[in-house]
């Protein structure tokens, strides 16, 4: 069963004030669910620190090890780093925590190291894991934490572009056998998806410069006119990056789904793509599957990183979606 962000954290509380509190703990859930949250709430309970600060540089005898590198994995090194520091002398009723965010990105060498911590913990120390593909992770970390998952978000009601997104993610899906054609269909229709979201944005932010422009145009200097024009440009691009970003989510929700099916663990975030997803789970491997993950992630990379965006998606998609 699956706990909310607040029963998760009142779970935790609880084993913490009746000393039961287990070594390690696995924390999943889907993007948006809570989980540094939680992780924050509980790191807080027994270190002292502010919740708020946990995942801060201001945060006292808590090590975060998170994807850093170009790669986006985990390395060893950083691994080593955390480990070192859990083998420092504590303060008097304080314990030590050290945090994988993202664990599911552990380099294999990385997973080996820190498994030896999970099976011989320093004293006064608690370990928390995060992710949200657990399914991804070795059995021989799963078995040694305690599970923690957390229940879907609460979507907000999916906009036209994301239910036409799942529409064509499911078109793909079913093409067998036809090579790289239905992975170009598939980039073209989301280039289409992306331009329709930037122009309804240019068109509200455009209508709403123009009141700004009759309503002040006899009461303020043209200075701040064009500051509010300013504004509103980058008020589009903020815009349609963060809308951008809940397509792109869309596509790891698809493939987190495949990998679900392929694994054999019940829960789907796409319930209405159940039939295309496990279809496809059963036609690939789950190496296979992993792979493609990866170029996501790669893609999801490349965008935050401001690389043309039209070439980031299109290399991306001949090499996720082709089959």
């Amino acid at each position: 069963m699956a706990f909310s962000k607040k029963s998760a954290i009142g779970f935790l509380r609880r084993a913490h004030e009746n000393k039961r509190l287990a070594h390690a703990y696995l924390i999943s859930g889907p993007v948006g669910s809570g989980k540094r949250e939680v992780a924050a709430e509980l790191a807080s309970a027994v270190n002292g620190t502010d919740a708020e600060e946990v995942f801060s540089s201001r945060a006292r005898e808590i090590f975060v090890a998170e994807p850093e590198s170009k790669s986006r994995r985990i390395l060893i090194e950083q691994i080593r780093e955390l480990e070192h520091g859990l083998q420092m002398r504590g303060a008097e009723g304080r314990k030590k925590v050290a945090i994988i965010a993202e664990a599911d990105r552990l380099q294999p060498q990385a997973a080996n190291a820190f498994l030896k911590t999970l099976e011989e913990p320093p004293n006064d120390s608690l370990l928390l894991l995060l992710s949200s593909m657990p399914e991804v992770l070795p059995d021989t970390i799963l078995s040694r934490c305690v599970a923690v998952p957390l229940a879907t978000r609460e979507r907000v009601e999916a906009s036209p572009e994301e239910k036409e997104l799942v529409e064509l993610l499911g078109t793909a899906a079913n093409a067998e056998g036809q090579g790289i054609q239905p992975a170009y269909q598939l980039a073209r229709g989301f280039h289409q998806l992306l331009a329709q979201m930037r122009e309804a944005i240019q068109e509200e932010n455009a209508a709403a410069l123009k009141r700004d422009e009759a309503r002040y145009r006899n009461t303020t200097d043209g200075a701040w006119l064009d500051e509010r024009e300013d504004y509103y440009k980058a008020l589009t691009e903020s815009q349609y990056v963060r809308q951008r970003a809940r397509l792109v989510e869309i596509l790891f929700l698809w493939w987190s789904d495949v990998l679900r099916a392929n694994t054999g663990v019940a829960r789907r975030e796409l319930r209405s793509a159940k039939k295309q997803t496990e279809g496809l789970a059963a036609r690939l491997k789950t190496p296979e599957i992993l792979r493609r993950i990866r170029r996501l992630e790669e893609m999801r990379d490349h965008l935050g990183r401001n690389i043309q965006e039209a070439l980031a998606i299109e290399v991306a998609f001949l090499s996720v979606f082709s089959f």
